[in-house]
């Protein structure tokens, strides 16, 4: 269980698929170098990733606001007709920068020196679903998504308490408004339900009193940081996990790490992430057993799941659903183009069912075959033109539940320009030689694997029915291969 892949086995499709899983994809050329590491340097390339400069750059806006306090004062002394008008344009530039943000996220991704880190970012942005609906304030957002990457692959125990006392999150789950004489339940109950244990491994004791423990941690929202209100906290004994005593915040978090099922189910759920397919028992608990052995720390454990025969097992290749987000990512990475315009990645993004920041609930994305319904399999075969082509017209709206209510995002979309790909920084002289050297190379490049019959077919008949492979040929030719079913696939 867990034995390292070996050298013998380390060619053209295992190294693209930890290039696909370990990071968001990328071109043959990337792909050729990881097979040249070889396996065991490969992986140190994806985790050893604080070794490398990372130069990206943090929006213009994230950081504290030095007027915060005075626009408070100003608030506060405003007649209600000029309140009104200020809570607007304060809406108005949160959704400004959320749009900023999400683009700013998005280019990162497809650009870092690190792509494990992002990746990463990515799986606890959707393991701790928070959304700007109810958070309302983009800094926040920044800082949480911050806190990810700081923490991606650190210690457990540390991350949830980082992560019960990170601003948007004590917003997003009430926690903010708990105190002694009404302690808010909903921290208490997902951090077991959904961070950190799963159903049937605690109690609606443990919720109750696990609840009126975290009384007390609260959030200064002039100030923009987590407090604590020990006027707030309910200094009383507590009975949790069948232990008695008066236990605050952290203790409460501490027992919840210290369970038997916590190493279990959050070493399964980043195994699904990363392979695409639930961990049989047996590998969980070794899994598990790893987890535990690094003292709860992420890492060590990452560097065995890449490292394993498991995760290259051939069921797992080329089999897991690509999320929006990967989709869109990988998409431009194995285009060598830039990041569309801020405007057309939110449309292109929530077309596609996954808003960054946005979450659809609690738990998160559900993943994997929901990702693809009849509508969102024909936005991303549409969307496929706006990436290739510059088709912005083929994405249609974007998605809004009232586009009516959203005139200037709309115009802003209809003027949003999209630079077409060139086909010569793909594909050389020899790949365009012939249709059955372009066939080869368009697998090579976008699949990483053969087309199946019937799709091939379906590409040879559209190359038999040209004259020679121009530029416009050639770009048809990507969209028909990024329409097929196997480039949803990584």
């Amino acid at each position: 269980m867990l034995k390292p892949l070996s050298a013998k086995q380390w060619n053209f499709t295992t190294a693209a698929h930890l290039l696909n899983r370990a990071g968001f994809g990328g071109t043959p050329a990337e792909i050729e170098n990881l097979i040249a590491l070889g396996p065991e340097k490969a992986v140190v390339h994806f985790v050893e990733y604080d070794s490398i400069p990372d130069p990206s750059p943090d929006p213009s806006w994230a950081r504290p606001d030095p007027e915060r306090e005075e626009k408070f004062r100003e608030l506060r002394m405003a007649e209600p007709e000029q309140r009104q008008k200020m809570a607007r344009q304060e809406q108005q530039s949160q959704r400004q920068r959320m749009i900023e943000l999400k683009h700013w996220w998005l280019e990162r991704m497809a650009t870092s020196p690190r792509p494990l880190q992002e990746k990463l970012v990515l799986f606890w942005h959707g393991h701790f679903a928070t959304s700007m609906e109810k958070v309302r304030d983009a800094y926040l957002m920044w800082r949480q998504n911050e806190l990810f990457r700081r923490m991606a692959m650190g210690n457990w125990r540390r991350m949830l308490i980082e992560v019960a006392r990170d601003p948007a999150m004590l917003i997003w789950l009430d926690q903010a408004q708990s105190r002694k004489e009404y302690p808010n339940e909903n921290f208490a109950r997902e951090v077991m339900e959904l961070f950190a244990l799963g159903e049937g491994h605690y109690t609606e004791k443990d919720i109750t009193e696990g609840a009126r423990a975290l009384t007390g941690w609260s959030y200064d929202r002039q100030n923009q940081k987590f407090v604590v209100r020990p006027f707030a906290h309910d200094r009383g004994e507590k009975t949790i996990f069948g232990k008695t005593g008066n236990f605050a915040g952290e203790d409460f978090l501490n027992m919840i790490v210290e369970q038997p099922q916590a190493p279990r189910f959050i070493t399964a759920k980043l195994w699904k992430f990363f392979a695409g397919a639930d961990a049989p028992e047996q590998l969980v608990t070794a899994l598990a057993d790893e987890f535990r052995k690094a003292d709860n720390t992420f890492k060590p454990v990452l560097e065995t799941i890449f490292r394993s025969e498991e995760f290259y097992a051939p069921e797992l290749i080329r089999a897991q659903v690509k999320s929006p987000v990967q989709w869109l990512v990988g998409s431009v990475r194995v285009l060598e183009r830039e990041m569309p315009p801020p405007m057309i990645c939110f449309g292109l993004t929530r077309n596609l069912g996954q808003d960054l920041f946005a979450p659809p609930n609690v738990k998160g994305w559900d993943g994997g075959v929901s990702w693809i319904t009849t509508n969102t399999l024909l936005a991303r075969y549409n969307e496929a033109a706006t990436l290739v082509q510059g088709d912005v017209s083929a994405m249609g709206g974007i998605g809004l539940p009232n586009k009516a209510a959203n005139p200037m995002i709309e115009r802003r979309l209809q003027n949003a320009r999209v630079t077409p790909v060139n086909p010569s920084s793909l594909f050389t002289e020899k790949d365009r030689a012939s249709k059955e050297t372009l066939v080869t190379a368009l697998e090579k490049r976008l699949l990483q694997s053969k087309l199946k019959p019937k799709q091939e077919k379906v590409l040879r008949d559209y190359l038999d029915g040209q004259g020679e492979l121009s530029d416009s040929v050639v770009l048809n030719s990507i969209r028909l291969v990024m329409s097929t079913p196997e480039y949803q696939l990584a």
